[in-house]
């Protein structure tokens, strides 16, 4: 359970962190756009980024079947099932 709370910790903090110098290499940077704009581009780069990364932090956690499961069943219940057909 303690890796399992660690890989989510890891993964999140990673994802948000990330999300920021992407946005800003993409063009939407904090400075030229609107803020609306950026944080709604921010959120959506953090979803992609984090499903990565879970995959990745959990595996080396050795964790991966957990995580993917976890993957499979959370993208299930947001309509994206059609991934794993």
């Amino acid at each position: 359970m303690i890796a399992i709370f660690i890989v989510f910790a890891i993964t999140g903090s990673l994802a948000g962190k990330l999300a920021g110098p992407l946005t800003e290499w993409i063009g939407l940077g904090r400075n030229e756009t609107h803020g609306f704009l950026y944080w709604t581009a921010r959120i959506f780069l953090i979803f992609p980024i984090y499903q990565v990364i879970l995959i990745v932090i959990g595996w080396l956690f050795g964790q991966f079947q957990f995580f993917w499961n976890f993957e499979k069943k959370m993208l299930k219940r947001l309509g994206m099932g059609f991934l794993f057909r």
